[in-house]
């Protein structure tokens, strides 16, 4: 299945990042989730519109992880990822249509003070509370793997 590609532009987070550890296939890993806002502008003078756009969009590993320590409501972003299909049949055996978003980059646009700002006045200082602890990486130090060739 192909992906289409998407970019969000000059958007806004509508909240907090919501950051949860699930069950993959190498143990728990990060997945977030955040909705972001951008606006779109149409025509000129008196008939000039604007629209608003908001996209809820998946994070995972430690992207998901980065994204929940650094943003908040209202942290500027550029956003690009993929959309697939997300259609289902429910209970009464009708079809329902979604969109899945996924983030594949996401560029920070605030300053550094302007980041510490926003987590200090929303007191991000203390550990998201969905994520007590980060998992247990199982994976060896790169000192301790034998090279490729050996």
């Amino acid at each position: 299945m192909a992906n289409v590609q998407v970019i969000q532009r000059h958007a806004h987070l509508a909240g907090a990042v919501k950051l949860e550890f699930v069950n993959g296939r190498e143990g728990k890993v990060a997945k977030a989730v955040l909705t972001a806002i951008s606006n779109s502008r149409r025509g000129s003078g008196e008939e000039r519109s604007e629209e608003a756009t908001a996209i809820q969009w998946t994070l995972w590993a430690k992207q998901a992880e980065h994204a929940a320590e650094y943003l908040g409501k209202g942290s500027h972003v550029n956003i690009v990822g993929r959309v697939r299909n997300n259609n289902y049949q429910d209970n009464d055996g009708a079809e329902v249509y979604g969109l899945a978003f996924t983030v594949d980059e996401i560029d920070y646009l605030d300053s550094k003070a302007e980041g510490e700002a926003r987590r200090s006045r929303e007191g991000a200082g203390d550990p998201p509370a969905a994520a007590p602890s980060a998992p247990n990486n199982s994976r060896k130090a790169r000192s301790e793997r034998q090279p490729a060739h050996a």
